[in-house]
């Protein structure tokens, strides 16, 4: 008993410990706080609708994951360590499935220059001017489509390796300097040497921004935009061009769909509910416990704590972003830590109505409960990895990474932290107090 002793004491310094460090981390200056996601911190979210018309079927899922690569990449810059982009599809299947991308910035309700870094589209596209343009009008020009007048090469900013700011030998005009990655160079040689003494059209947003002419086979996969960027702002517009495309050029163009936001009173709102739904369920099951358990749901509440301590401590290591779904996760969680300790005060329970001694009662009754605990935490695990992995959706996952992270540490607490507390403080003698204590309900 000696040793059990020791083993709770270290339990109990252990946990005091843990709670102390949540609870100076909790501080403005500290990087460990709780991250709140949009329902709770307040924030925007902002929802875009990916043209996908001149994409491959089988290229539109590589596509959009690229797509929520960068628009990741640009929200960074603007400190939102808790962004959640995601892609979903809505509508019909089929060809009425529209992809979407949805940018939940918390704590950000200004985000006018957050909606033109993302909203920006840095669409670089190179394409050949057609041979019969040569032989047309300038009226009749004006009458075609781009898509009449330029063939597309299939070079774009998606297979650009990064750009800089670079200035022209004569006048010291901008110029915006391209290196291509490895697929890019390949294809960029490859267009320079089909074509030489015909046009190549750059355009940018859809805009035609240079008609450089190719002189001969370009190699290394390394081109200039020029000539553009003249005036006043030319040096700007160089380098928001440079900044823009080294953050990621988009994959396919974007469009805005919806802006929704929700206030910081809102958030705080429904952080306070989550917070009060949280506490009046640990003390009515607090209560159920000491006054149906007696010694032994003292116990039960004593690993709850310990419990409760342990996973706020994972949530700001890992780090989790809490969500109104994360906190239900979480009080769920703390309902299946109770279940477990139930299961073994029923079994110590049944041991004792047999006659037995009240060691062997406890050791028996956590045998019998063990593989039940097991066996349905285990359940419920794979139903949290499962909805993790296959929802698209991010309030699921944020419910699903929460709840497997409580029911693996209910696990940990029910059978170790309350195994032994309940050797600990058992009493030596077999009298009718001890079996009492540590009996259930109204009546023995």
């Amino acid at each position: 008993m000696f040793k059990y002793r020791i083993w709770a004491l270290a339990l109990i310094l252990i946990s005091v410990g843990i709670g102390y460090f949540v609870y100076s981390t909790e501080n403005k200056d500290s990087s460990l706080k709780f991250k709140l996601g949009l329902d709770l911190n307040g924030g925007t979210e902002l929802i875009y609708r990916a043209d996908t018309s001149k994409v491959a079927p089988q290229d539109i899922k590589d596509r959009m994951t690229a797509l929520r690569d960068v628009i990741e990449r640009r929200v960074n810059p603007f400190g939102v360590g808790e962004q959640i982009v995601q892609v979903e599809k809505v509508g019909i299947l089929g060809n009425n499935q529209e992809n979407r991308l949805i940018v939940d910035l918390p704590g950000i309700t200004d985000v006018s220059e957050a909606k033109e870094r993302i909203g920006k589209t840095p669409l670089l596209e190179f394409k050949l001017i057609k041979p019969e343009v040569s032989k047309m009008t300038p009226e009749e020009i004006k009458k075609k489509t781009v898509e009449e007048l330029f063939t597309d090469t299939g070079l774009t900013g998606r297979l650009l390796k990064n750009s800089s700011l670079e200035f022209g030998n004569t006048l010291n005009e901008p110029m915006v300097a391209l290196q291509f990655n490895s697929e890019g160079e390949a294809l960029f040689d490859k267009i320079t040497k089909e074509n030489v003494g015909q046009t190549l059209a750059i355009f940018l947003d859809g805009n035609l921004i240079s008609r450089p002419v190719i002189r001969e086979e370009i190699r290394g996969g390394r081109a200039t935009i020029s000539g553009g960027f003249t005036g006043q702002n030319g040096l700007k517009e160089a380098r928001d061009l440079v900044a823009n495309l080294n953050l990621g050029a988009l994959p396919m163009p974007i469009e805005g769909v919806s802006t929704q936001t929700v206030g910081a009173s809102l958030g705080a709102e429904a952080l306070n509910a989550g917070m009060k739904a949280g506490i009046y369920a640990f003390i009515i099951i607090a209560l159920f416990l000491v006054i149906w358990y007696r010694l032994s749901g003292l116990i039960a509440v004593l690993s709850l704590s310990a419990y409760v301590a342990i996973n706020l401590a994972l949530y700001k290591i890992i780090p989790v972003t809490m969500s109104s779904a994360g906190i239900a996760g979480f009080i769920l969680s703390v309902g299946m830590a109770v279940d477990a300790n139930i299961l073994i005060f029923e079994r110590m329970k049944e041991e004792l109505k047999k006659g037995r001694g009240l060691e062997e009662s406890m050791k028996d009754g956590f045998g019998r409960a063990w593989l039940s605990i097991r066996d349905s935490n285990i359940s419920s695990i794979i139903t949290a990895i499962v909805l993790f992995i296959f929802s698209s959706n991010s309030i699921v996952k944020g419910f699903a990474l929460v709840f497997g992270i409580g029911v693996g540490v209910s696990m940990f607490t029910a059978i170790t932290v309350s195994r032994t507390f309940l050797f600990a403080v058992k009493n030596r003698g077999e009298g009718r107090l001890a079996r009492f204590l540590f009996s259930s309900g109204i009546i023995n």
